[in-house]
C-alpha cells in the first residue's frame, strides 16, 4: 500500500492535513451511539414520510389501513442515519468528493471506545460479545414468557395473538444472535491473533457488520409496535404477506443480519487466505480458524440467498409483486424452498463455530494432541459442502413430490458421517488423556454430551416415516435445542471462561463459575428433554393450549427453564463482578496453551505483535518435548510505514 505524497489543495505540506482537515478529524472522533440514535431518528421520520408520499400517489395503503412502504423506508432509511450518525459513511465519502479521510478508530483507550465506529478488531469483538449477550439475554426472556403460558393448559397468561407473537420474538431473536455469537465476537477478536496478523483484511466491513446488528435488534422489538408478526422466525406465506405490518420489522431485522453476515464473511475469507503470518501453513491453522474460514464460505453463499427472500416477500408486501402469492402466479412453496436453502446451511453456520471452540480447547486440558487434525479439518468441509444438499428435507410433510424424499433423506444420512467424524476426534482426543477439569473444560464436555443427543434425535426427524409423526410437535423444539444451544452456546460459554483473560487480563472467578456450570447442565437437560417425550405424546408447537395430561410435564420444564434462567443470573453477576468490581488478575498464559493468540500480553496491545511472529509450528504439540515453540516473535519483520485504516505494512509486505 502506497503512502499518499501528493499535496491536496489548501495543504501546506504533502500528505499533512490542514488545520481544517484536523478539526474534521476531531469532530469525526466524538461521533457515538448517541450521534447514531440521532441519525435514526431523522433517517427513519424522512423515510416514513417519503413513503407515505409514495403509497398514497399510487394506492398502496392496505385495506387494514397499514401503509407497508412508508414503515419499510422508515427503517431502511433509519438504517443508514444510525451509521451515519456513527461515522461509518464519512471515510468513503471523503474519499469520493476528493476530501480528507479522518482515520477513526485508535482514539486512545477508555470505555468510550465501545460506544464509537472503530476500526480495532478487538474492540469489534468485545462489541459483539457484549452485544449478543444481550440478544441471547432477550431472547431468553422471551422463552420465559413461553414456558411461563404453558404452565397450564387452561389458564392463559397470553392472549393467542400475543402468544404467538412471543413465540416469533424469541424464536427470530435468537437465530438471529445465534449467526454470529461465536464468529463475531471470538472470529473478529482471536483470528487475527490466532494468524499471527495485526489487524482484519477490511476493518471498516468489520466495524459495519457489527453496528448493523443494533439496528436489527431495535427494529425487531419494534414489531410489537405495529402488532407483531404472527408467522413465526420461519417468515412462512401466505402468513408473512397477510400479516400485520409488525412482519415488515421481521423483514427489515432478519435482512440486516444477513448483510451483516455477508460483510463479515468476506472479510474473515480475506483475512485468513492473505494475511497469515510468515510460517502459517494451512496445516498449521488453528482448529478454531479452520472452522471460522468454512463458517465464512457457508454464509457468503446462503445469506445472500435469504436477503433476496426477504427482499422478495416485502416487495409482495409493500409494492403488489406476487413472488409467493399463489392467487396471483406466485407460490407459497418458493418461498419454503428459498428459506430452508438458507436455514439449514445456517444450522451448520451454528454448529461449525462451536466445533471449533472446542477442538481449541481440548487438547489444551487433555495436554495431548488434538487426535486426527486433518481429519477433523476434512469432517468440517464434508458438513460445509453437505450442509447444501439436506434443505428439503424441512419439507417433507409440505406436499413435495414424494419422489424427491428419498434423496432428500439420504443426504441428510450423509451429513452425519462427517459430523460424526469431527465428534469420534474429540473422542479420539480424550481417550487416556490426563484431564484438567477447569470451568471451560466442564463446558466443553457438556457440548459433546448434549450434542450426542441431538444427533440421535436427528435422525428420527431426518426420515421421512418418523418425520411425518414428529413434524411439528414438541420433539422438533427438543432436538433442535439439544443441538444448537446444548451445543454452540454451550460452547459460546465454555469459550468465555477460556479467552476472557486473554480480551481483558481478568479471570472470572472459578467457583461461580461452577455454580454456573452445574445449574445450567442440569437444568437445560431437565427443560427439553422432557419435550421428547411431551412431543410423542402429541403436543404440537407455536400452541397454547394442550391435553392435561400434559400439565405436570409441561410444568416440570417450566420450572426448570426458570432454574436455567438464574444459571444466567449467576453468570451475568460473575461477569460484571470480575470485570468491574473485583478484577482478579489473569496470569499471561493461564491454561498453558500453545495457541499463538497466548503469545502477546493479555489484553493484546493495539498492534498485537511488537514483530510479526515467525511460526514454526503447530498448536497442538502437547506431551512432545522435542516439538519447537509455536512461533518465534524475536526476528520477525518490525512494521515500518502507517497504513489506512489503522493497520501496519511490514517489510514482509503483510498489511
Amino acid at each position: 500500500m502506497a503512502v499518499n505524497l501528493e499535496t491536496r489543495p489548501g495543504g501546506d505540506t504533502p500528505g499533512h492535513p490542514t488545520s481544517k482537515d484536523i478539526h474534521a478529524s476531531s469532530r469525526s472522533s466524538r461521533l457515538n451511539v448517541i450521534t447514531g440514535l440521532i441519525g435514526a431518528a431523522i433517517g427513519y421520520l424522512l423515510g416514513y414520510w417519503l413513503g407515505t408520499d409514495i403509497a398514497h400517489n399510487y394506492a398502496r395503503v392496505q385495506s387494514t389501513g397499514q401503509n407497508n412502504v412508508a414503515i419499510i423506508l422508515g427503517y431502511l432509511f433509519g438504517t443508514v442515519g444510525w451509521l451515519a450518525g456513527l461515522g461509518i459513511l464519512n471515510y468513503p465519502l471523503a474519499k469520493i468528493t476528493g476530501r480528507y479521510a479522518a482515520e477513526v478508530g485508535h482514539e486512545g483507550g477508555g470505555a468510550s471506545r465501545y460506544f464509537k465506529y472503530t476500526l480495532d478488531h478487538k474492540v469489534v469483538g468485545t462489541q459483539y460479545l457484549v452485544g449478543m449477550l444481550i440478544y441471547f439475554f432477550t431472547g431468553g426472556l422471551f422463552a420465559l414468557g413461553i414456558r411461563t403460558e404453558l404452565l397450564s393448559p387452561t389458564y392463559h397468561i397470553w392472549s393467542p395473538d400475543a402468544y404467538i407473537q412471543i413465540v416469533g420474538e424469541h424464536g427470530t431473536m435468537m437465530m438471529m444472535m445465534m449467526t454470529s455469537v461465536i464468529t463475531g465476537s471470538f472470529g473478529n477478536y482471536l483470528v487475527p491473533l490466532m494468524i499471527g496478523s495485526r489487524r482484519m483484511a477490511f476493518p471498516r466491513l468489520e466495524a459495519a457488520s457489527f453496528w448493523l446488528t443494533p439496528a436489527a435488534y431495535i427494529i425487531l422489538l419494534t414489531s410489537f409496535v405495529f402488532g407483531g408478526f404472527d408467522s413465526g422466525w420461519t417468515g412462512y406465506s401466505p402468513l408473512a404477506i397477510q400479516a400485520k405490518a409488525g412482519q415488515d420489522s421481521y423483514l427489515v431485522a432478519f435482512g440486516l443480519m444477513a448483510l451483516s453476515m455477508i460483510i463479515a464473511s468476506t472479510n474473515f475469507v480475506a483475512t485468513i487466505i492473505n494475511l497469515r503470518a510468515p510460517g502459517m501453513r494451512w496445516s498449521r491453522l488453528s482448529a478454531f480458524t479452520w472452522s471460522t474460514f468454512f463458517t465464512s464460505f457457508v454464509m457468503g453463499l446462503a445469506a445472500p440467498v435469504l436477503l433476496l427472500g426477504l427482499f422478495m416477500q416485502g416487495m409482495d408486501r409493500s409494492a403488489a409483486t406476487a413472488f409467493f402469492v399463489d392467487a396471483h402466479g406466485g407460490s407459497a412453496y418458493l418461498w419454503e424452498n428459498v428459506f430452508w436453502f438458507f436455514g439449514h446451511p445456517e444450522v451448520y453456520i451454528l454448529a461449525l463455530p462451536g466445533f471449533g471452540v472446542v477442538s481449541e480447547m481440548l487438547p489444551v486440558f487433555a495436554r495431548k494432541p488434538l487426535f486426527g487434525y486433518k481429519t477433523a479439518i476434512a469432517g468440517m468441509l464434508g458438513v460445509s459442502v453437505l450442509s447444501f444438499f439436506v434443505w428439503q428435507h424441512h419439507l417433507f410433510v409440505s406436499g413435495m413430490n414424494p419422489d424427491m424424499r428419498p434423496l432428500f433423506m439420504l443426504t441428510t444420512e450423509l451429513i452425519s458421517i462427517p459430523t460424526g467424524i469431527i465428534y469420534l476426534v474429540a473422542m479420539g482426543t480424550l481417550w487416556k488423556a490426563k484431564l484438567r477439569l477447569t470451568v471451560p473444560m466442564m463446558f466443553v464436555l457438556a457440548m459433546y454430551f448434549n450434542f450426542l443427543i441431538g444427533g440421535i434425535s436427528g435422525v428420527f426427524v431426518s426420515d421421512v416415516p418418523a418425520d411425518v409423526t414428529e413434524h411439528g410437535q414438541f420433539f422438533v423444539i427438543a432436538h433442535f435445542h439439544y443441538t444448537i444451544m446444548g451445543g454452540l452456546i454451550f460452547a459460546f460459554f465454555g469459550g468465555i471462561y477460556y479467552w476472557l483473560p486473554k480480551m481483558t487480563g481478568i479471570m472470572l472467578d472459578q467457583k461461580l463459575g461452577k455454580i454456573h456450570f452445574w445449574l445450567m447442565f442440569l437444568a437445560f437437560n431437565s427443560t427439553f428433554f422432557p419435550m421428547f417425550i411431551i412431543g410423542d405424546l402429541g403436543q404440537p408447537r407455536r400452541v397454547f393450549e394442550y391435553a392435561s395430561k400434559l400439565t405436570s410435564l409441561n410444568q416440570w420444564a417450566t420450572i426448570s427453564a426458570y432454574v436455567l434462567g438464574i444459571s444466567m443470573i449467576v453468570f451475568i453477576w460473575n461477569f460484571l463482578y470480575s470485570t468491574l468490581i473485583s478484577k482478579p488478575p489473569a496470569p499471561e498464559n493461564p491454561w498453558h496453551s500453545r495457541g499463538l493468540e497466548w503469545m502477546t500480553s493479555s489484553p493484546p496491545p493495539l498492534n498485537n505483535f511488537d514483530r510479526i511472529p515467525i511460526v514454526l509450528s503447530d498448536p497442538y504439540s502437547y506431551g512432545d518435548p522435542s516439538a519447537p515453540p509455536v512461533a518465534d516473535l524475536r526476528v520477525g519483520p518490525v512494521p515500518t510505514v502507517a497504513a489506512a485504516g489503522g493497520g501496519q505494512i511490514n517489510s514482509g509486505g503483510e498489511v
